[in-house]
């Protein structure tokens, strides 16, 4: 039975605790900073193998003292981005296995710096996106011999909209800013060229249904460093329904929020409602050179809301908690473990789709 601690018990946290638990093979520590989040986890999700406790992380010597004492084999962050650091540095000392679900690009350098000369393994952006669509975008890209242009788009929305802005809150506000907000990045003529958010409008049809597409940041993940000098053009943006975007950046440029995430934080929180009756919509597109000739390859996917321990869970937290556990449980059974800092790109796709986590996605 491999210990595991997971650190945040919020929409993402208690669902891959609960995965993991339920599966079998691991007994999971639960930890939060909230011990009223903690006594709900305890009475909605009772298993033998699930033990929530509450534990301060910013309090590293606490922190060390029990990876110390209880030597669990990984420790899985569903912590907001800026506690990520101080987690791996932590994992790195007692050489544990770490993965989390950040965005956040200079996040992620810092975890590749931390975790260089380690013996444990460092998977970073786990979850969707960065994550199983980095997976999914490096598949279609080993169809081609030349690759040209590279489009990964996802977008997590609610199946009945129904306010001004078209959309629910369905993860973390912290993180949503942050990819509205922060600097994107992309491959151009080549070459890793920064990106504006909010910027490069376009719009898509799936089955019938009109999507606006913009840039995001984070979503692209370690691909752009992997595919530099590679491919001519490699972007990712967010889908949503038309009119968000404007709206968006009305509150983040127009009205200068943007500059002032805690206000904005609080008007998404106290007006946007949240809601279960959502679909991640995953959208990949590769063009190049196959047998000399031009060709296109497709990847369309919707995920749907399902309901795993007896609770239902929205589909971007099963797609985003499936996503991590995954990638552990493939890290963790491998008879010659990774080590140093993972690219989610390095994991393949038929692999992740036949693990018991990954076929949350079929």
């Amino acid at each position: 039975m491999k210990k595991i601690l997971v650190l945040g018990a919020g929409k993402i946290g208690s669902l891959i605790s609960c995965l993991l638990a339920e599966s079998g093979d691991y007994t999971v520590y639960l930890a939060d900073i909230d011990p009223s989040v903690i006594q709900r986890a305890k009475k909605d999700f009772p298993h033998p193998r699930l033990h929530p406790m509450v534990l301060n992380v910013t309090e590293r010597e606490k922190l060390s003292r029990w990876v110390k004492d209880a030597g669990p084999r990984a420790i899985a962050s569903a912590l907001p981005h800026y506690c990520s650091a101080l987690v791996a540095e932590v994992a790195r000392e007692f050489e544990v296995h770490y993965f989390d679900l950040t965005e956040d690009v200079e996040v992620t350098r810092t975890v590749k710096r931390v975790s260089q000369g380690a013996h444990a393994a460092f998977v970073s952006q786990c979850g969707l996106a960065p994550g199983y669509i980095s997976i999914v975008a490096n598949e279609l890209m080993s169809h081609f011999e030349e690759l040209d242009t590279v489009k990964l788009r996802v977008g997590a929305l609610p199946v009945h909209p129904s306010n001004v802005l078209k959309y629910s809150l369905t993860w973390s506000t912290d993180g949503l800013i942050n990819e509205y907000g922060n600097i994107c990045y992309g491959i151009e003529n080549g070459k890793m060229t920064a990106l504006l958010p909010l910027e490069g409008y376009e719009t898509i049809e799936v089955d019938g249904l009109l999507y606006e597409a913009f840039n995001t940041s984070g979503g692209l993940g370690t691909l752009a460093d992997t595919y530099e000098g590679r491919v001519r053009t490699m972007n990712y943006k967010t889908l949503r329904y038309p009119g968000h975007c404007e709206k968006i950046h009305f509150l983040m440029q127009d009205l200068k929020l943007g500059t002032d995430r805690d206000t904005l934080k609080r008007i998404f929180e106290n007006a946007v409602p949240q809601t279960r009756q959502d679909v991640v919509l995953i959208y990949v597109s590769v063009s190049g050179t196959q047998n000399g000739h031009l060709f296109e390859e497709n990847y369309v996917k919707k995920v749907y809301p399902q309901t795993i321990a007896g609770a239902l869970w929205s589909a971007i937290q099963v797609t985003t908690a499936a996503g991590l556990c995954a990638v552990l449980d493939l890290v963790l059974k491998d008879p010659a473990p990774r080590s140093g800092f993972v690219t989610q790109e390095s994991f393949a796709l038929k692999a992740f789709l036949e693990n018991r986590f990954g076929q949350y996605y079929k």
